[in-house]
């Protein structure tokens, strides 16, 4: 493991005294979590904190119209959220710590969606969608608690191309390693769309779908929880991980 070694002064009473600073020389990669619509960052957390221990800088965050802004619940519009969603990436790559060129999205359901589009606004190298929904692109700045829902349940069950969906032209163009997580009775976000989402991702790097059995879209049981969070790992391991080791193979995963 490379050290960085930077003399500092440290204040006390007045007076000065010397240290030095050591950190790792490599940076680490930098993860994202996007919650969905009526969540929040709290199901997030437990996830973050496992993936953070494997090696990587992660941030969580509360969409607006969520927590302490869910007075804003009936108003906010996907536009809103997408700008929420690239502060928060500006945010995380801002972060000493992070190397800029690893940066991982992990979205749910409305998240996902947000997720694709901002992988054509951001640097992002590696995508991992659970049940990402599809929304059309008109009506971008009408309140999202006000989309037709009905007509929304038929649009998702549409067979969709890149030319036909924002979401689906930002998958088109995305040259990264992507997860797709899917439910197996998922009543909002049904397997058409997540079919919508595979045949977009033509000039992905590697694209890995996995089904969560028995699962319906919130993942109500524990144990469902519990299967998604071990795909999750397996798959931030294998790729996130695992690239930083090829990049610096005499690195501790640690610090990789």
């Amino acid at each position: 493991m490379s050290i960085r070694s930077e003399p500092l002064d440290i204040k006390v009473d007045g007076e000065t005294i010397a240290g030095t600073l050591l950190s790792p020389s490599a940076k680490v990669p930098g993860i994202l979590f996007v919650h969905g619509w009526g969540g929040s960052q709290q199901r997030d957390l437990a996830r973050a904190k496992n993936i953070t221990g494997l090696g990587c800088v992660c941030l969580t965050f509360d969409l607006r119209g969520h927590e302490k802004t869910a007075s804003q619940r009936q108003s906010v519009t996907r536009e809103q959220n997408l700008a929420d969603l690239l502060a928060a990436y500006d945010e995380l790559v801002s972060h000493p710590a992070v190397d800029t060129s690893a940066i991982c999205v992990i979205g749910s359901s409305y998240g996902g969606y947000l997720a694709t589009i901002l992988s054509s606004l951001r640097p992002v190298r590696w995508l991992a969608l659970r049940v990402p929904a599809l929304y059309w692109d008109n009506e971008w700045t009408v309140p999202k608690y006000a989309l037709n829902r009905t007509e929304l349940a038929s649009y998702r069950l549409e067979h969709l191309g890149p030319g036909d969906n924002r979401a689906l032209g930002a998958c088109a163009t995305f040259e990264g390693d992507v997860l797709l997580v899917e439910s197996e009775h998922d009543d909002y976000v049904p397997h058409t769309t997540l079919m919508s989402y595979r045949s977009a991702f033509v000039n992905a790097h590697s694209l890995t779908h996995r089904l969560v059995d028995g699962a319906d879209h919130a993942l109500s049981t524990d144990a469902n929880q519990k299967a998604y969070s071990a795909m999750l790992s397996a798959w931030v391991s294998e790729m996130v991980i695992g690239a930083r080791l090829e990049k610096y193979p005499h690195h501790s995963p640690w610090y990789s």
